[in-house]
């Protein structure tokens, strides 16, 4: 019971802060519930703000849900929903208990309530015994969900423990009918000819965090090297996995498929291929990507940069195919080993 009052409290307090909500609106659906039913027995586009109290972590089927609030919302349409973020959820278990007893709960919450829910052996057997309830939920994947249903995160505000957000309605929902939770993935990646082709990797990003490109980039922009800066996406286990380029093994399926090379231009999603020059767009999709880029051979700095080394490869394979590969491939090598190179 206090747990809602503080959930109720925390968005009616965001309501007032918000620039985005006139509080006295009379278009205002608000409830406290994890049942989708509850919303889809709303006329459509009556409301013009949807508020849920209950935190998404009770929810069973959050991006069914999500879709279904998207559907009784016009174009615009505001959604404030809440949620203890993983990043919250261990600040209150560690504070709660004393010192080897809530590191020891933490790891196993942590196991049972957030692991558990993505391996296809386990997440018959928790959804079973808990429902759905109290799952583990980093934002990263809160955000990504959102953004996968059509909703665009414009503000957040924290309360006692919890994340609020208000997102307007943007778009249909994607309908994604094979998310990715496991250690395995597959990223639509652009390959020659423009085909959209997956490039297999271990995961080192939260889940949903493929719809979240575009609104890092225009939070944080790029770092260093053609990299997002401040990336909420990579996990702790992700970062040390792209240390090493574990996390690239995979790719070696996408050799063997014939659809990369070894060395080669980096295969790049929709919106990072987006922030390249026309010109270098056209040139980049008459190749095949490879695993090991000439950024490792240049070591670029900027994005100006990196496609300038791209496009001195590719005039140089035009020459000399086979001598380019060999010699970026060396190159990279000795950056790698000798100035220790690495992937963030």
């Amino acid at each position: 019971m206090e747990q809602i009052v503080n959930e109720k409290v925390g968005i009616e307090t965001f309501m007032t802060k918000s620039k985005h909500i006139d509080y006295d609106n009379n278009k205002v659906l608000r409830l406290s519930t994890s049942s989708q039913i509850d919303v889809e027995i709303q006329p459509e586009e009556i409301f013009d703000t949807i508020i849920n109290f209950k935190r998404i972590n009770d929810l069973r089927y959050i991006n069914k849900f999500f879709e279904v609030v998207n559907s009784k919302l016009p174009k615009g349409g505001i959604y404030i929903s809440c949620a203890e973020t993983s990043r919250y959820r261990k600040e209150r278990i560690l504070k709660k208990y004393p010192f080897v007893l809530n590191y020891a709960y933490y790891i196993l919450d942590f196991i049972f309530k957030r692991i558990f829910p993505k391996l296809p052996v386990t997440k018959k057997i928790y959804f079973l015994l808990t429902g759905g309830r109290n799952r583990v939920i980093s934002k990263t994947e809160y955000l990504g969900r959102l953004f996968s249903c059509g909703f665009e995160v414009v503000e957040e505000y924290r309360k006692d423990g919890l994340l609020y957000i208000l997102a307007f309605k943007i778009s249909k929902p994607v309908y994604d009918k094979n998310p990715t939770y496991g250690p395995l993935i597959r990223l639509k990646r652009i390959g020659k000819n423009g085909i959209i082709f997956n490039v297999y990797k271990f995961r080192t990003m939260h889940p949903y965090s493929e719809y979240l490109q575009e609104y890092v980039y225009k939070n944080n922009s790029l770092d260093k090297g053609g990299k997002f800066k401040n990336d909420l996406r990579i996990s702790t286990l992700g970062h040390l996995l792209r240390k090493y380029w574990i996390d690239e093994f995979p790719m070696f399926i996408n050799i063997f498929k014939g659809q990369m090379k070894l060395v080669g231009v980096r295969p790049l999603s929709k919106h990072y291929f987006s922030l390249y020059s026309k010109e270098t767009q056209e040139r980049r999709v008459k190749y095949k990507p490879g695993l090991i880029p000439p950024y490792y051979a240049d070591m670029p700095n900027t994005l100006d940069e990196i496609e300038v080394s791209e496009l001195n490869y590719m005039c140089a394979y035009d020459k000399h195919p086979f001598l380019t590969d060999v010699k970026y491939f060396f190159k990279a090598f000795y950056n790698i080993l000798i100035k220790n190179a690495r992937s963030k």
